[in-house]
Parts: structure tokens; sequence; C-alpha cells
């Protein structure tokens, strides 16, 4: 049974709480049902380089000035009415947040509760001409659902003859892409605290069968505070089996095991996270090649090579995340223990 478009659904409540497989599955109208068993290379949710098309016009800014010091100060409830479809009505919108391939981002106030939120714009055209509805279809079915706090909040959806609007959380201090662009690489402290916030929302992704599956900088933001979280779910997965055979992701984060065409599971989250903290402490991928091939190369081999500068306690986390056998990789429970997480986040005093 499908849920009606525009209404916001209820949540899977607490680690104790019931699977996504016992809520109801969400259905954008107006997209017809298409599975696909080939990889596409465009991921609904990227801000990606802005694509010519005569659709692809602003929507007029309604908002008065002011709206992101709003959403500074003490926060309004949330745009959660339950039953009640939403329309562009609802809305006061403010200045574009990002261009994608598939429409645009915008900065956005609900009008009754004044709460400040980001509207994800889409064109159906577009997303049904590069065949990806169904990831749409997917990453509306499974962050929906989802609350954490290194989870960006989806907290509904509607759509119009031809658009379709993703009510997101707001997350004012942007893409975690560009502040590590900017510092070309995290110092250890900083880096521990982002590693340490991503590796509890993935713990409770897995908790739900939820596996991510292209974890990488650009699909990371930036709340209010400064936390950090995940924003994009267009390649995740609900797989109650935990056992997958689809490629997809991001090159320089594709593990082993999907690279060889390989069975995968919740662990290909694992060594993502290795990637990453290599990245957050290095300025680039570890595996990163002049060609696809040689880094094709590097992945299979593990062929993981540290800077000078790199603590020997975090080249153990990412030595233990960055397995070839996926069996073989450190837990999140384990890397939520461990002393380059532990004793970054709390300091021993002499």
């Amino acid at each position: 049974m499908a849920a009606e478009p525009g209404r916001v659904l209820k949540p899977c409540n607490g680690a104790g709480g019931p699977h996504i497989t016992s809520a109801v599955k969400p259905r954008v109208a107006g997209l017809p049902v298409k599975e696909r068993t080939s990889t596409q290379s465009a991921e609904p949710g990227r801000v990606l380089k802005t694509s010519e098309s005569s659709e692809d016009s602003d929507l007029t800014p309604t908002a008065k000035p002011g709206m992101e010091e709003e959403h500074a100060s003490a926060k309004p409830r949330e745009p959660t009415v339950t039953g009640q479809k939403w329309s562009l009505q609802d809305f006061d919108i403010g200045r574009p947040l990002g261009k994608g391939k598939f429409g645009n981002v915008y900065l956005a106030r609900e009008k009754s509760t004044k709460y400040v939120v980001a509207l994800k714009v889409l064109f159906k055209s577009q997303l049904q001409k590069a065949g990806v509805e169904h990831q749409l279809r997917r990453e509306v079915e499974i962050q929906s659902h989802l609350r954490h706090p290194h989870i960006l909040r989806l907290f509904g959806y509607f759509h119009d003859k031809t658009r379709v609007y993703l009510i997101l959380e707001y997350a004012p201090k942007g893409e975690l892409y560009k502040e590590l662009t900017k510092n070309t690489r995290f110092e250890e402290k900083r880096a521990v605290v982002y590693i340490n916030q991503l590796a509890s929302a993935l713990q409770y992704c897995h908790s739900k069968k939820v596996i991510h599956r292209d974890i990488k900088p650009e699909n990371l933001l930036l709340g209010h505070t400064g936390d950090l979280k995940i924003a994009d779910f267009g390649w995740s997965v609900h797989a109650p089996s935990s056992r997958r055979t689809t490629l997809c992701g991001t090159l320089d984060y594709l593990p082993p095991e999907m690279i060889e065409g390989s069975l995968h599971d919740e662990k290909v989250d694992l060594w993502s996270l290795g990637v990453l903290c290599y990245e957050f402490l290095v300025g680039k991928p570890p595996f990163e090649a002049a060609s696809h091939e040689e880094t094709y190369r590097r992945i299979t081999r593990v062929d993981l090579r540290f800077p000078s500068y790199v603590s020997n306690s975090a080249r153990s986390l990412i030595s233990m995340l960055l397995k070839h056998d996926p069996n073989q990789r450190i837990s999140l429970d384990k890397v939520l223990e461990h002393p380059w997480i532990k004793d970054n986040l709390n300091p021993t005093t002499s």
C-alpha cells in the first residue's frame, strides 16, 4: 500500500523500534515504477553542475531578509502536520543553496510554524530521462524514516505537474567537502569528532538494516553547531537480506568486494569510513591514482601508504577498517572505542 504523496511519514522510533520493513513505502506520484539493473552514473540529491534546461527556472523568492538569522535563534516547532498535504504555497522561498543536475535547493520557511528548511526541487522530466526515479523513491523511503542527530532529516515531500519537492533539514554551515577543501586537511582532533559522529550515524543505519554505500565528503553537511550530517541517501538500500551485488558509489570509496563484483553487505560502509578518515587527515583519498585502472588496482591490493605526519593511532584505526576481507574489518562498536577516538575526544590530563 502506497503512502499519500506529500504526507509526512511516521518515523520508526528508537533503536528497539520496528525496522523499515514494517513501514509504509512512500510513492512519488507521477513517476512510473521502473527498476533498472544497470548502474546509473547520476545520483539524485548530489549538488552537481547545472544542467541546461528550459525547465530549470528559479523559484521566485518570497521570504523577507533575516531567514537565516531567525533559524539561528530559538527553533520553532518542526513542520510535521499529520494528515495534511504540502504545497508550494505553504512556504516562503529564500535564496538558492545549490544547483543540481535534476533541479535546485532553496532556503525556505514553512509559513505556519516559521520553521526554516532546505527545499530540494527536482524536475520529473529530468529524473525520468536519467532513469533515476527509483533512486529518488528509495531516498525518500529510507531518509524519511531515519531519526538520528547526525542524519539530515527529511520532513516530507510533495509534487506538482512538473516537479518533486523534498522538505529537508537546513544545514547552515554547508558542505563538509568545501570545508575540507578550504583547510586542505583536518587536524586530528577535528577529524576524530567527525569520524565519531559518522560512525554513530552508520551504527544507527545498520541497526535499521540500511546500508548507505556512498559515504564521502560531498554527501556530508554541517549543521548549525558544526555537527556532521549524512545528507544524501540516493545510493542507500534497505536490505534485510544484507547481501547486494549492485556496483554503485564513487570510485575512490568503493571497497574491493564491489569492484570485484562479489556480494556485499553493510561492511562496505566500514571501508568507506576508513577511506574518509584517511582523506580527512591527508586531504585526498588513500587509493587516488592517475587512472581508473590504477585506482582499481590499488584498492584491490589495499595499497595503503601513510604520510609521516599521520599518527600511529590513526594509522591503526584506518588499517583496521581498510581490510580486503570484509569480515576482518573492525566493527563500528570497536571504532567508537578505539584509542584514537577515545583519547582525542576525552584527552587524559596529567
